[in-house]
């Protein structure tokens, strides 16, 4: 977790040499997260995303998510399980003050399970609607932070801090 953490504030801080550039609609980035999945205890998570900006308030975004990674124990059988999730989503931002903005997400994600338990594997996944709300914060131009709580599923929530940074 503290590696994650760490990569993130090197790109704020690798960020600084491109203050003046101009902004463009596109945008990439890294994210940690905590996942309260039903049946599961608090796992830590990460992901990555892209996102094109229509305009200031509006942009389209589409990530990949692992939420899950761990070992279950049944009876002295242990299970290893992950859980993913990819995702489209539209983003509506309103600006605040000081560089913050609220924003909403409002989109479509698929879940995908898998358990390898005793040498037999398992797949299944589900296709949801995805919403969740967010506070972003511009370091720079092209480098922004944000925290968010998202809902993938009806038994999922997931916290989720990131940084953004446009290309």
């Amino acid at each position: 977790m503290f590696k994650k953490i760490a990569v993130a504030a090197a790109l704020v801080a690798a960020s600084s040499v491109s203050i003046a550039a101009p902004q463009t609609p596109f945008y990439a980035g890294v994210d940690v997260s905590s996942t309260k999945v039903e049946g599961f205890d608090d796992k830590g998570g990460y992901g990555a995303f892209v996102g094109y900006k229509l305009n200031e308030n509006v942009a389209v975004e589409g990530g990949y998510h692992r939420l899950v990674d761990t070992d279950i124990n049944f009876g002295g059988y242990r299970a290893d399980t992950t859980i993913d999730q990819i995702d489209v989503s539209l983003i509506g931002s309103v600006p605040l003050s000081n560089g913050f903005s609220l924003y909403g997400r409002i989109g479509y994600n698929r879940l995908n399970g898998e358990a390898k338990f005793a040498g037999e594997k398992e797949k299944d996944h589900q296709q949801n609607a995805l919403y969740g709300m967010g506070l972003g914060y511009a370091f720079t131009p092209v480098v922004t932070g944000r925290l968010e709580v998202q809902k993938p599923d009806s038994n999922v929530t997931k916290l989720v801090a990131g940084v953004a940074y446009a290309f």
